[in-house]
C-alpha cells in the first residue's frame, strides 16, 4: 500500500521533533573513533565491538508529495514507474540536528541524467522512531522538506525547469550526493555531474554558481568540450564531503580513481576554503582496499581526522567491503597514503537485543548492512555512529530477493570488550572456500566474518612479477579464462614439479590482463551454491590480501593473521620469477615483517623455507603431505620423504629453520581400515617436544572429506559432523587447523 506523506508546516515540523529521541544505553565509547587496531591482544587488552542499539526504516515504496516521478526509471523488483508522487530512493547524506531529527538528502533519483528529469532534488527532515531493546515502532517519519532551486538564476546552462518561476532542480540537472551545514546555516552540497560544489541557502535556494572541480570533469559535465577527456568517472564525483571542526574548510572526496591515475586504488581528499571560495591546492591520497571500491561518505571527528565509508558495489550475500575507516590527514604511510584504521565492518555488527531479526538477509544475531550503496555515516553527539543507505529504488534487493530495499537508519554503539584468545589457531583455508570461490577477497572477508584467526592466500607470480592469490599457477579451473577468446592461444602444456599440466598459467599473464578475469568455483559439483558468485570477483594481489588483514579484526578482537603459502617455489625460480624476495618485500611494506607479526609463511618445499629463515623474522611452517616428498629434495636427489620429515630426527631438523608444521590430517590421526578415525600418531607429541606448533589440514564439512563414522549419509556432498572431527584432533593436542568452513571450526573450538 503506497502512502504519500505531506509536508507539515516548517515550524510545526521542528516543534514536533523537539524531544530527544535517540535511544540511550549504558556507557558508550565517546571516543568512537579510537583506533580499533590499537588494542593489543595481551592480558587486559580491550577492543571496540560494534553493537546495534537502534534501527528504523522507511518503506521503499514511500512517496512524498509532488508530481509523479520515475517515468523513465528502469523497472525492477516488480515496480515500474511512473509513481504518483516523489520517490525517496534512500538517503545519500545526512545532517544531525541534535534533537532526534535529521536532514536526509537523496541523490539524483534514478541514477542518470536521462531517467531523472521528473525527480525533484530535495532534503527531507526525518525523525526515526527507533526500535531498540525496549521496543519502538522502527519507522522513519518524514516531517518536512527543503526543495533545492535556482530561483536566483545563478546557473548559466539549461535546466529542466528553467522556464518556470521556481526553477526547481531535478536529477537531470545535478547528482547530489553529500551535504554539510556551514556555521552560517547554509548548505554545501557535493555532486557528481560536474563534479561541482553547490552552495544553497537554508531554504534550498542556490546562492552562487556551481564551483567546478579543479582536476577534471565527468562525462555528464555541462561544460565538457568536444573531444575533451573526462578525468572523473561517471557517477564518481563528490559522494563524500565533510566540514572542518572550525567550519572553515570543506573536504570533498572523489568517489573513484581519476582516469589519469596509474593507481586504481587511489582516491583524493581535497580542501576547499569557504572564506576565499577556492580550492587551496592541498589534497591527500587515500588507498582503497580494492580497485573497484568507492567512497560513500565522510564525517569529520577531529582536526584533520574523519570517518570514511568505503564500499564495493555488491549487495546481499555477494557484499564484501562495507566498512567505516578513520583517517588522519596528518599521518601518512610509507607510500604516501593517509593512515586508515577500521572503526566498523558493517557486515558484522553484534545484535544481542535481536532488533528486527529475521526480516531478511543480514538481520539476526549478527546485524549486517549488506546493501549496495552504504552511503551514510555520522558520529552522534553521544559518540555512537549512525549509518544508513541509498536504496537505488527500485533496483536494490539486498535483504529479500525480489523486494526493493527499504531505506534504513541504524545506530551502532562501539562497546569496549576484553580481547580474548582461546589458544587455538583457526585458519580460513583459501578464505572461507566452503562458502565463496576460493582465493577471492570475498572468501577472505567471509572467513574473517566467520571468526577465522588467519586467512590463507596461496601465492604465485604474474608475468610482470606481481604476487597474486591462486591455489595453483594453472587458472583454467578457478577463473573464466577458458571463455575468453583473446587468451585462447595461451593455453599450453607445462611441467610443474615433475607433473605435466595443460591450461593457462599466471606467469603468462600480466597483472593488468589477469585483472580482466573473474574467479569461479573450483569444485562446483561439490559446492554448487558457490557458483552463484562465479564471475563476480577479481584475482586479488598479495598486497590486497595483506591490506585486508591488517585493517581487520578477528571475532576475539585480535589482528587478523595471514598464512601465505609459496606455491612451486623451485619452478618459479627456474623461470626467473622468484617468490621469496617479493613476498618479504610485501610483508615489510605492510608492517608484517617482524617476529611478533600475525603472519606464518608456509611451503611444501624445504629449501625456500631455509632461505626465508635468513630473510625474515616471521614464523615459518613446514608443510607435510601424507605421501611423497618435497619437490626440491627430489630434484636434488635427496632421498628424504615427508614421512622422514615427521620422524623425531626430521622434526628436530625442521626446528632449525621453522616454527611449526602444517600436516595433512591423516599424518596426525590416521584412518582405520574401515575408514573411521584411528589412533593418534606420535607426530604431535614429537613436534611439541622440539618446540614446533602443529596445524592440521584440511577440515571440510562434506561427507567425502570426513571419516565414515562422522558422515551424515551416503551422499558425498552432504554435510557431516565436521565439528566433532575437529574436536577429536584438538583433544589429541593439535594447536590449530585449516578449514574451508571457519564458522564450524570456531564453533568446534568454542564447544570443546
Amino acid at each position: 500500500m503506497r502512502t504519500i506523506t505531506r509536508a507539515l508546516p516548517r515550524a510545526a515540523a521542528f516543534a514536533a521533533a523537539a524531544a530527544l529521541l535517540l535511544p540511550t544505553v549504558g556507557p558508550t565509547a565517546a571516543a568512537v573513533v579510537a583506533p580499533s587496531h590499537g588494542a593489543g591482544s595481551g592480558p587486559g587488552a580491550v577492543h571496540l565491538e560494534p553493537t546495534l542499539v537502534g534501527r528504523a526504516t522507511l518503506s521503499a515504496d514511500h512517496l512524498a508529495e509532488g508530481p509523479a516521478s520515475g517515468a523513465a526509471a528502469s523497472p525492477a523488483n516488480g515496480r515500474q514507474g511512473p509513481w504518483d508522487g516523489q520517490v525517496i530512493p534512500g538517503f545519500s547524506a545526512m545532517i544531525d540536528n541534535g534533537d532526534g531529527t535529521f536532514w536526509a538528502q537523496p541523490d539524483n533519483g534514478f541514477g542518470a541524467k536521462g531517467n531523472s528529469a521528473d525527480f525533484l532534488l530535495r532534503n527531507y527532515l526525518v525523525r526515526p522512531q527507533w526500535e531498540t531493546a525496549r521496543g519502538g515502532s522502527g519507522e522513519i517519519e518524514v516531517l518536512d522538506l527543503v526543495q533545492y532551486n535556482d530561483a536566483n538564476h545563478v546557473i548559466d546552462f539549461p535546466i529542466v525547469n528553467g522556464g518556470t518561476a521556481e526553477r526547481f532542480l531535478t536529477g537531470a540537472d545535478f547528482d547530489i550526493e553529500s551535504v554539510v551545514r556551514a556555521k552560517d546555516g547554509t548548505l554545501w552540497v557535493g555532486e557528481e555531474f560536474g563534479p561541482f560544489l553547490l552552495h544553497f541557502s537554508a531554504d534550498g535556494t542556490l546562492l552562487e554558481a556551481p564551483v567546478p572541480f579543479p582536476d577534471g570533469k565527468s562525462p555528464a559535465n555541462p561544460y565538457l568540450q568536444p573531444g575533451e577527456t573526462p578525468l572523473v568517472g561517471s557517477s564518481r564525483g563528490f559522494e563524500a564531503m565533510s566540514l572542518s571542526t572550525d567550519g572553515r574548510y570543506l573536504y570533498p572526496v572523489v568517489e573513484g580513481a581519476l582516469a589519469n591515475d596509474t593507481d586504481g586504488r587511489r582516491r583524493w581528499v581535497y580542501e576547499f576554503d569557504l572564506r576565499s571560495g577556492e580550492y587551496t591546492g592541498t589534497r591527500w591520497a587515500y588507498q582503497t582496499d580494492l580497485p573497484a571500491d568507492v567512497i560513500g561518505d565522510a564525517f569529520t571527528v577531529g582536526h584533520h581526522q574523519m570517518l570514511l565509508v568505503e564500499r564495493d558495489d555488491w549487495e546481499g550475500e555477494a557484499a564484501v567491503i562495507k566498512r567505516v575507516y578513520r583517517i588522519d590527514l596528518d599521518r601518512a604511510d610509507q607510500d604516501g597514503y593517509v593512515t586508515k584504521e577500521l572503526v566498523l565492518d558493517a557486515l558484522r555488527i553484534a545484535n544481542p537485543a535481536g532488533i528486527d531479526s529475521g526480516e531478511g538477509y543480514g538481520l539476526g544475531e549478527t546485524f549486517a548492512l549488506p546493501v549496495q550503496s552504504f552511503e551514510t555515516v555520522l558520529q552522534l553527539r553521544d559518540g555512537r555512529l549512525l549509518i544508513g543507505n541509498d536504496n537505488n529504488y527500485p533496483g536494490n534487493d539486498a535483504r529479500v530477493t525480489g523486494t526493493p530495499d527499504d531505506t534504513e537508519m541504524a545506530i551502532v554503539d562501539l562497546r569496549r570488550v576484553r580481547t580474548t584468545d582461546d589458544g587455538v589457531t583457526v585458519v580460513g583455508h583459501r578464505g572461507a572456500s566452503g562458502y565463496r570461490p576460493e582465493h577471492t577477497i570475498a572468501s577472505y572477508e567471509t572467513a574473517i566474518l566467520q571468526c577465522a584467526d588467519y586467512i590463507e592466500p596461496d601465492v604465485v607470480s604474474t608475468k610482470d612479477g606481481v604476487l597474486v592469490a591462486r591455489h595453483e599457477n594453472e587458472i583454467g579451473g578457478t577463473t573464466n579464462v577458458a571463455s575468453r577468446p583473446e587468451f585462447s592461444a595461451r593455453r599450453t602444456t607445462k611441467v610443474i614439479d615433475g607433473t605435466s599440466l595443460t591450461g593457462w598459467f599466471t606467469e603468462d599473464f600480466t597483472l593488468a590482463e589477469l585483472r580482466t578475469l573473474r574467479a569461479k568455483e573450483r569444485i562446483p559439483g561439490t559446492r554448487p551454491a558457490n557458483t552463484a558468485f562465479d564471475g563476480l570477483y577479481q584475482v586479488p594481489t598479495l598486497d590486497e590480501v595483506l591490506d585486508l588483514a591488517r585493517r581487520s579484526r578477528t571475532c576475539d578482537g585480535a589482528p587478523v593473521g595471514v598464512y601465505p603459502e609459496t606455491k612451486h617455489p623451485s619452478y618459479f625460480d627456474s623461470i626467473g620469477l622468484s617468490l621469496e624476495e617479493p613476498l618479504v618485500a610485501a610483508l615489510r611494506a605492510n608492517g608484517f615483517d617482524r617476529a611478533d607479526a600475525p603472519v606464518i609463511v608456509q611451503s611444501f618445499e624445504v629449501g625456500n623455507l631455509v632461505e626465508l629463515n635468513g630473510m625474515t623474522d616471521v614464523p615459518l611452517a613446514q608443510l607435510v603431505s601424507s605421501s611423497g616428498a618435497p619437490y626440491d629434495l627430489r630434484a636434488a636427489g635427496d632421498p628424504r620423504t615427508y614421512a622422514d620429515l615427521v620422524t623425531p630426527a626430521g622434526l628436530q631438523q625442521i626446528a632449525t629453520y621453522a616454527d611449526g608444521i602444517g600436516t595433512e590430517k591423516s599424518v596426525l590421526i590416521p584412518r582405520a581400515a574401515d575408514g573411521t578415525l584411528g589412533t593418534p600418531s606420535a607426530v604431535i607429541a614429537n613436534a611439541h617436544a622440539v618446540g614446533l606448533e602443529v596445524h592440521g589440514w584440511t577440515f571440510r564439512r562434506e561427507n567425502q572429506f570426513l571419516p565414515v563414522d562422522l558422515r551424515s549419509s551416503a551422499d558425498p556432498n552432504a554435510v557431516g559432523d565436521l565439528e566433532r572431527e575437529i574436536q577429536v584432533f584438538l583433544e589429541a593436542g593439535m594447536d590449530g587447523f585449516f578449514t574451508d568452513n571457519p564458522d564450524l571450526g570456531d564453533a568446534a573450538v568454542a564447544s570443546r
